[in-house]
């Protein structure tokens, strides 16, 4: 599915070259998305060591990292020491022909080699650096190194995950690291289409601390216009009942409903239960909210009658959002994954054919490159930095 046929054009972003500073998932993210579009990108890993990512297991498939082969597809991996004055000075001719510089070090941590953006763009006015920190270039807390679970924390996500008497959860997955990761995506490609205009590239300085407030959403919405500080209410809604997962008779499930027509549905078509639609506490969403326990009271008995299928498909007939709770394996294995090529096996130069998560990009006409794996450490030192050498003589 995603890769070029004769119908189609090369990928969006061929020809433009990314330099990769950056490890863990944040700006690795970032930089994979843009090598799905089809940029060159390489990867720039400390000798011996690289990523930290590489160490972060187990689960390992032949020495290598999952939590690695998540965030690395479609990049080149290249070993140079940025503490040293020879590989400053290969990052500074590998910055004169880059189109992009995405790194996440501490803000200003770049500054004491000659490798921040005052200085590498001096040498290329058409530079694009993209500077990725806990808490941005200009905050207070500039010098303090940014953790996803830290920003979880601070940044209000925390105090409304979890069960409602229970204590504060994060996400199962690094999830501002994610957002700020795509967040990156956006930028860079904002600001190459702004250099489009005038030739000039330009500073993007996203924090983890930032992003994670814009991902608020409606919970920070809801504070900012009633000054009350919004609850946990587990795997329910705040705004919207009944909205949440429900028990059935074998295993749990997702029912979603989001307007009144289909609440009304629920009880009549499916539950049987004419006298919950009718029932003036429960009529419209509002009194739904209001009445959340007594309507739950209701509800969740119902639903354990009987088994997941069964109300799955009397929910779906109904025209009632719901669907089962998967497990991981579960999902990546449905047919809806197979269909959308979600699961893509490469063959990695350390271990052999190994499966990999692919892009949700789908473009018709300048699709996502095939992916390649990703690379084992300093896989392609010598063939990125001969022809660096090769160009610079001509």
């Amino acid at each position: 599915m995603s890769e070029t046929t004769a119908e189609t054009a090369a990928p969006p972003l061929a020809g433009v070259r990314i330099l990769d500073l950056s490890r863990v998932l944040a700006g690795p993210w970032c930089t994979m998305v843009l090598g799905d579009l089809g940029a060159e990108v390489t990867k720039i890993e400390q000798p011996g060591l690289g990523d930290d990512t590489r160490r972060w297991g187990p689960p390992y498939v032949e020495g290598e990292s999952a939590y690695f082969l998540c965030a690395n597809r479609n990049k080149k991996s290249v070993e140079v020491d940025l503490s040293s004055p020879e590989g400053q000075a290969i990052i500074r001719a590998m910055a004169l022909e880059a189109d992009v510089v995405v790194e996440n070090f501490k803000a200003g941590g770049l500054a004491k080699y000659g490798l921040d953006y005052a200085s590498l763009s001096a040498l290329n006015p058409r530079l694009i650096y993209c500077s990725i920190s806990g808490y941005g270039h200009d905050s207070p807390l500039r010098d303090l190194a940014g953790y996803d679970y830290v920003i979880q924390a601070e940044g209000g996500l925390m105090a409304v995950t979890g069960e409602v008497d229970g204590a504060p959860m994060k996400v199962g997955v690094a999830i501002v690291d994610l957002f700020t990761g795509m967040a990156a995506v956006q930028a860079i490609l904002a600001a190459i289409i702004a250099r489009t205009r005038d030739g000039l590239g330009q500073h993007i300085d996203l924090a983890l601390f930032d992003c994670q407030l814009a991902m608020l959403a409606n919970v920070g919405s809801a504070y900012l216009t009633t000054g009350r500080e919004p609850g946990r209410y587990g795997a329910g809604h705040p705004t919207i009942v009944p909205y949440q997962t429900f028990q059935a008779s074998d295993v749990w499930m997702v029912v979603a409903v989001g307007n009144d027509r289909q609440f009304a549905a629920l009880c009549e078509r499916v539950l049987d239960r004419p006298d919950l639609s009718a029932d003036a506490r429960f009529v419209a969403n509002p009194g739904r909210v209001a009445n959340r326990e007594a309507l739950l009271a209701e509800l969740q008995p119902a639903f354990r009658a009987r088994p997941a299928a069964h109300w799955i498909a009397a929910l779906k007939a109904a025209g009632v959002p719901c669907g089962l709770v998967r497990g991981v394996g579960e999902a990546l294995c449905s047919p809806e994954a197979q269909a959308r090529d979600m699961v893509r096996s490469v063959d990695h130069a350390g271990v052999g054919p190994v499966s990999i998560i692919g892009s949700p990009l789908k473009l018709s006409r300048t699709p996502v490159v095939a992916p390649t794996a990703p690379p084992v450490l300093g896989q392609h030192t010598q063939e990125v930095l001969s022809a660096l050498k090769a160009r610079a003589e001509q």
